[in-house]
């Protein structure tokens, strides 16, 4: 699916996104360190189901500007609710990692935009020790980020590989060579925090669907965490046998047909 990269103003920088197909609109983000290509299986199987759906990068990653000062889960919200308002909204939101966060974040401050949310891998709350999010910080900052990022990302991709993973990790870490991504990347890690997720959880009244991965090793009970998330939001939960941190790049055949069956009880609740 080729699509055309189109650029949302934001007061600091802009944001890259592209849109393809007609129908309900469905608003793709991906996480930390990631490009909006990680949605290359599902955004395609989303068109032929019948939806609109715009797939956004990061602040300061992919194609987007990186002049920004702020980040995290909030901005990132902040970012998406511009855009499906600028779109014509409201929309289903899709988020992966800190993404997904974003997405419940979004869901909390603008109900009336935001029409449900999948939470793909989510990051909603502080799940490390305070020893571990400082060692985490130190080794993500600058200026060794980048190479950290490369050499970490792989593992996130526990189980079974997506069917282009090598030349995929290879656009991912070209796409961190860009001048001044990297320090953008260093800047969002030492920004982010979940808890500006978790204390809003409670406000969260769109239909939420939880994704993840078996083999996660971000969690260290990926099955315990997507419960806990579940019964703060009346959510679904699919668990993804083979999968690890991304499970919509891993195990298309199995995400991508809980996307489309989620967001057709969506539209019936309309």
């Amino acid at each position: 699916m080729s699509t055309q990269t189109l650029f949302l103003n934001r007061p600091e920088g802009r944001i890259a996104y592209d849109v393809a197909g007609e129908g309900p609109l469905v608003v793709l983000v991906p996480g930390l360190g990631d490009l909006r290509a990680t949605y290359r299986f599902l955004a395609p199987a989303l068109v032929a189901g019948g939806y609109r759906v715009a797939t956004t990068d990061l602040r300061g990653h992919g194609e987007s500007t990186t002049g920004f000062t702020s980040y995290g889960d909030d901005e990132t919200g902040r970012d998406v609710l511009a855009l499906v308002e600028h779109l014509g909204g409201p929309a289903v939101v899709v988020g992966n990692s800190m993404g997904a966060g974003a997405a419940a974040w979004a869901a909390a401050e603008r109900p009336d935009l935001v029409a449900g949310v999948v939470l793909v891998g989510p990051f909603v709350r502080d799940t490390g020790s305070g020893w571990q999010k400082l060692l985490i910080r130190v080794a993500m900052a600058r200026p060794w980020a980048a190479a950290a990022w490369r050499a970490y990302l792989p593992k996130l991709y526990a189980g079974r590989p997506a069917a282009d993973q090598d030349a995929y990790l290879a656009d991912v870490a070209a796409a961190m060579r860009r001048p001044g991504h990297a320090a953008a990347f260093a800047r969002l890690i030492g920004q982010l925090d979940h808890a500006v997720v978790e204390r809003r959880l409670g406000e969260v009244s769109a239909p939420a669907l939880v994704v993840m991965g078996e083999l996660d090793p971000d969690f260290p009970d990926p099955r315990a965490e997507a419960e806990w998330i579940a019964a703060r939001l009346a959510a679904e939960v699919v668990l993804v046998p083979e999968s690890g941190h991304y499970p919509q790049s891993q195990r298309p055949d199995v995400v991508s047909p809980a996307v489309l069956g989620f967001l057709e009880r969506v539209s019936r609740r309309a």
